[in-house]
């Protein structure tokens, strides 16, 4: 099943039909993992806004373009062609029609990504797109910028967080065997997305005002869920 896009409100104002769910929070605070689990226990739609940024990142490396020209990565967004696609394994990314999910977890995308989404051409190209997604129903959007700026009316935000030290670790684990990276490594390259993420000019990772600060670090996974998915349900109440 495609999520498709359809015309979206202006200034992000969310159709009367739509119920908007942002989880924000840094590399590592568990905000992928719940935000999927939770998507599926309430029955919403689930958006990785991460997944974007990384397909952005993935094809201006594929096409040898400099993270910081904006000419550049503004032509190259005018003709790209970027979806979401849930199959029987998951939700998968395409760009161009190829299905690059496989390509864009690693740390070298990972830390393109934190570069190009300091780029104002790029984060307008998939505000718009957010936005469009945004639209259609009920959903869970994960990122650094949903309740901040995507969906700043949304119905209801979470920000997970959790020491840096417990996030490297928690990277580390889901990497092993697959990079050959030290927890030290880890952390220091956390610390530069941390660092990137929150002190860009353009739409930096932070608290919404009206979120719900929860910090992860001495939570399962489970308590996490349950304790987002039973918030969002007594907004749900008539």
């Amino acid at each position: 099943m495609t999520i498709s896009c359809r015309s979206a409100g202006r200034d992000g104002a969310m159709e009367t039909d739509a119920f908007i769910v942002t989880i924000d929070g840094p590399a590592g605070s568990g905000k992928t993992t719940v935000s999927r689990l939770v998507a599926e226990k309430m029955g919403f739609d689930y958006v990785d806004t991460g997944a974007l940024y990384r397909g952005v990142a993935y094809a201006a490396v594929r096409e040898k373009i400099d993270l910081d020209d904006d000419d550049a990565l503004g032509r190259m967004c005018r003709t790209l062609d970027i979806r979401l696609d849930r199959q029987m394994d998951g939700l998968h990314l395409f760009v161009n029609e190829a299905d690059v999910s496989g390509n864009i977890r690693t740390p070298e995308i990972a830390m393109a990504a934190s570069a190009v989404s300091a780029r104002p051409v790029v984060r307008q190209f998939l505000l718009q797109l957010q936005r469009r997604l945004g639209h259609q129903r009920k959903a869970v959007f994960e990122g650094r910028d949903m309740g901040t700026v995507v969906f700043p009316d949304a119905a209801v935000k979470f920000f997970l967080d959790a020491d840096v030290k417990v996030r490297a670790r928690r990277r580390h684990r889901e990497l092993a065997g697959a990079r050959h990276m030290t927890l030290d490594q880890v952390e220091q390259e956390m610390k530069r997305r941390d660092h990137n993420d929150s002190t860009r000019d353009v739409a930096p990772m932070k608290v919404a005002d009206d979120a719900i600060y929860v910090d992860t670090a001495e939570m399962s996974v489970d308590d996490v869920v349950e304790l987002i998915s039973n918030r969002v349900a007594e907004y749900l109440q008539p």
